[in-house]
């Protein structure tokens, strides 16, 4: 039985589970990161929110900043024992329609492109060829609204199977009121992390170093946010329907 957490982008699965994956591989279960929105950039000059995107991450070109992310994003799975798959998908930031305009220039946190609305089902065909009749899948909630998010718990949900839901960090760190909304009529199902999974937690989420800056602004004050978030309850919840 493998578990399977679907990460929009490559910081996801590690931001909101780390410490949760960590356990869980510790314990010789198979865990997985699936990234949907990784792959390659399409040609073309970035948008001026993109640019200051990368300026903030400290980046170069499109097709360098990917390059980087992955790399980061195979370090920081290694740190909590988890293996990696990335999806075809382009970052939100980067995504043009089929006359080449780019479709997110303005912000991320919005409803989803009108052409992209065939997306959601093509993303859950493409896992649906990957995945075993006994993988647990799970998925964000889409605190925030990100797009992204919103698009992979929509294609996720598409498959008709049984899904666990993880609160997105930081969002979910930024603004804990919108945690009820979104979970109101689930199940909680606690699941406890020792203080070596909160270490490893913070290791891997560390390993995303382009990240840092533009989510916890510096390294010391991401590892004082996750310790915090932690001792709540010396675990994370999930939730199901």
């Amino acid at each position: 039985m493998r578990w399977i957490y679907l990460s929009p982008h490559f910081d996801d699965g590690v931001l909101s589970c780390g410490g949760l994956i960590f356990e869980q591989t510790r314990q010789g279960i198979p865990v997985e990161i699936w990234t949907i929105f990784a792959g390659d950039p399409p040609a073309g000059s970035l948008s001026p929110m993109a640019r200051r995107i990368h300026l903030v991450w400290g980046t170069g070109s499109a097709a360098e900043t990917v390059t980087l992310r992955r790399a980061e994003d195979r370090q920081a799975a290694a740190r909590v024992g988890a293996q990696v798959w990335h999806g075809e998908w382009s970052d939100c930031i980067y995504r043009r329609a089929p006359a080449g305009a780019l479709m997110y220039t303005t912000g991320v946190f919005t409803p989803w492109n009108p052409l992209e609305r065939d997306l959601p089902l093509r993303i859950a065909a493409a896992l649906e060829s990957r995945l075993e009749p006994d993988d647990v899948l799970v998925c964000p909630l889409a605190i925030g609204g990100h797009v992204d998010h919103l698009l992979t718990r929509l294609a996720v949900e598409r498959l008709q199977r049984p899904c666990r839901y993880y609160a997105d960090v930081p969002y979910v760190l930024n603004r804990p009121q919108s945690l009820f909304p979104v979970t109101l009529g689930l199940k909680s199902e606690f699941h406890a992390v020792s203080g070596e999974g909160l270490r490893a937690w913070t290791e891997a989420i560390a390993a995303h170093r382009s990240q840092i800056r533009m989510l916890f602004r510096t390294e010391r004050r991401m590892r004082q946010a996750i310790a915090r978030y932690w001792q709540r309850a010396h675990g994370l919840f999930l939730w199901t329907d």
